[in-house]
């Protein structure tokens, strides 16, 4: 591919793609042991693009099967560190070579810009592996504070067998979140990605192989949520499930947990983050444009979108005035054009449910300023136009459910104290967004606001150093960072008479 590919330099390579369909357990890419297959669709079309192993409990138990002999015999587990590392480094090598191929099947399996999978989704990818790797011989037991005729150590040992059960909004990045701690940790992994975006991980198998992890250490089982993913989460080999995905099903995975092995769940789950404009913000035009950004990113398929837009009354209108400029520079169009922002929702589902959301938020009472229509609708493809709301209260649908679109919610507050009112007034916690140039009211709202995490002056702002993760019902547990090493150990206490 050169340099800059145009939009028909991607479309060419897009046809010339070959899709890996098959699951991948114990090393071989195999049919589901039913033989059952799935429609993998194009969001920018609606047309097929593939028809995907439909795996089940039978392929689940065999992928249980070879990770927890894979982990029993150590064949990854009881590599020397540096040697864990050196695979996960080429793994991390894979990615980048491959990465074309890598952003052309994000971008044609969940219709986000390839300006996106190309430039953001596979770079991160590749360095979140990277960064486990080289985690790998970095991190320390401890020997305790024992006396002399004693020895005391506290040593972090591998869990076993993981499931990672994938969404559809960030196929690879989300996975290496998982992917890369498990690994570094000694695990065994089988990924179950997302129905609807099967594609991607797929060929991270091919390449986990190549790069010499192990057969039955990396496993990938593609199919449905009430079928191979509960049968994970129902699994009794299985010692964690890591999900993200929405609160609804971080629920099921907990019954799941508790209905057979007591397995640790870890949990990302939804969002309805406050993004806050004060009427002391320094630039008030580039918070317009940043709270643009942050809800039209990715189409709105994003956990942590700031879909609540909450501005002091007294600069409501020149916000409002910002924020339709920003929002022109977002409309949808083709995904594999390199010059579109605003790609197509991830199914024709999920395209009904937001236009449904628009609907009631037009029967509740809010104003509706911009958008609220599909678009594009001659390309058979699943576009909305980005939309935003005025008048909204608190207690509207639209500013407490998650949407998971396009649509930002615009609410009025008087002052701080308001502002974190309204704010906290959700049943999520999993990030929040403040501008201010008050440095008492930036520390004030950081500590107030019950979110995973706070950006001042600035929103979405991260790297795979920071640890991210929410309160409330967006989840348990933290992904990214050493910390995420923790939920894929067991710590264990060993006492020594000397």
């Amino acid at each position: 591919m050169l340099d800059k590919p145009t939009r028909d330099d991607w479309h060419k390579a897009a046809a010339d793609l070959q899709l890996r369909t098959k699951a991948f357990i114990d090393g071989a890419f195999v049919d589901a042991a039913s033989g059952k297959t799935f429609e993998s669709i194009n969001p920018s079309t609606g047309q097929v693009l593939a028809n995907v192993a439909e795996c089940d409990s039978a392929d689940v138990d065999k992928a249980v099967k070879a990770a927890r002999t894979a982990f029993e015999d150590r064949r990854w587990a009881g590599l020397a560190p540096g040697k864990r590392k050196r695979v996960l480094l080429k793994f991390a090598d894979l990615i980048r070579k491959n990465k074309d191929e890598l952003a052309l099947l994000e971008t044609l399996d969940m219709g986000k810009p390839i300006r996106d999978s190309s430039g953001i989704d596979v770079p991160l990818v590749a360095n979140t592996i990277a960064y486990y790797a080289e985690a790998i011989d970095k991190v320390y037991d401890e020997i305790g504070p024992s006396a002399d005729d004693t020895l005391s150590m506290v040593v972090r040992e591998p869990l076993g067998v993981i499931g990672a059960v994938i969404p559809w909004n960030f196929p690879l990045l989300m996975a290496s979140w998982k992917i890369g701690p498990a690994l570094a940790t000694g695990n065994s992994i089988i990924v179950k990605p997302a129905e609807q975006s099967p594609l991607s991980a797929l060929k991270l198998a091919e390449l986990a192989a190549e790069a010499g992890i192990p057969d039955g250490v990396f496993n990938v089982v593609p199919g449905y949520g009430e079928t191979a993913g509960q049968a994970l989460g129902r699994h009794m080999d299985v010692d964690l499930v890591t999900f993200t995905g929405s609160t609804e099903v971080g629920k099921l995975f907990l019954q799941y947990s508790g209905q057979s092995n007591m397995k640790r769940i870890a949990l990302e789950c939804g969002g309805k983050s406050p993004h806050i404009i004060m009427a002391d913000a320094a630039d008030i035009k580039t918070a317009a444009y940043t709270a643009a950004a942050g809800i039209f990113f990715n189409q709105g398929e994003v956990c942590n979108a700031g879909s609540r837009l909450l501005v002091d009354a007294s600069i409501k209108d020149e916000v409002m005035e910002h924020l339709a400029t920003a929002a022109g520079r977002w409309r949808p169009g083709d995904p594999l054009d390199p010059d579109t922002r605003l790609g197509a929702m991830v199914t024709e589902e999920q395209m009904e449910r937001v236009l449904g959301y628009i609907a009631a938020g037009r029967e509740d009472g809010a104003e509706l300023v911009l958008g609220g229509e599909r678009e594009m609708v001659n390309t058979g493809g699943f576009y909305v136009e980005p939309t935003v709301f005025d008048k909204v209260t608190p207690q509207h649908r639209i500013a407490q459910e998650e949407i998971f679109g396009p649509v930002l919610s615009t609410l009025t507050f008087n002052g701080l104290d308001e502002a974190m009112e309204i704010a906290n007034k959700t049943i999520y916690g999993l990030a929040a967004a403040i501008w201010t140039s008050d440095l008492s009211t930036a520390h004030r709202a950081s500590r107030a606001l019950r979110a995973g995490t706070v950006w001042v002056n600035c929103f979405d702002e991260s790297d795979i150093t920071v640890p991210f993760g929410g309160f409330k019902q967006s989840g348990i547990g933290r992904d990214k960072s050493l910390h995420a090493l923790e939920k894929y150990t067991e710590l264990k206490s060993i006492w020594m008479k000397i």
